[in-house]
């Protein structure tokens, strides 16, 4: 998947994460949004996973295990669902060391506990 159709892919996930927040809006708990988003996704003609399973390696190729995304998105775009008052440093560090372990490039961060939607985009890129 090129540039273009990956930041064209995380656009419609902002999107509907912003149709979902103004329905919905927050105090749910987080398998809610994580619900609505698969569902609306999904009915967009958009591949999910829910909870899956990516493979976590170590540096040398070694595999570790695996950690369940909250949203694994048209199989590149790692989706991390919060339902907090406010994002902190230790979410942020999660969805990076999600990307970095699973080297997967692209991920998004997303708060639906706040009153304003939280939505941000982290690449990591390989060296």
């Amino acid at each position: 998947m090129n540039a273009a159709s990956i930041n064209e892919l995380c656009d419609v996930v902002r999107e509907t994460s912003f149709a979902i927040h103004r329905f919905h809006r927050h105090g749910h708990l987080e398998r809610i949004y994580e619900n609505a988003l698969a569902h609306r996704l999904r009915k967009a003609g958009v591949k999910v996973l829910q909870q899956h399973p990516i493979a976590v390696f170590d540096e040398d190729g070694t595999l570790l295990g695996d950690f369940h995304a909250d949203l694994l998105v048209e199989d590149r775009l790692v989706v991390e669902l919060k339902a907090v008052r406010a994002v902190v440093d230790e979410h942020v560090a999660q969805l990076l060391g999600y990307l970095r372990s699973s080297r997967t490039e692209t991920g998004l961060l997303i708060n639906f506990g706040a009153p304003v939607l939280h939505v941000k985009k982290y690449l990591m890129t390989q060296a």
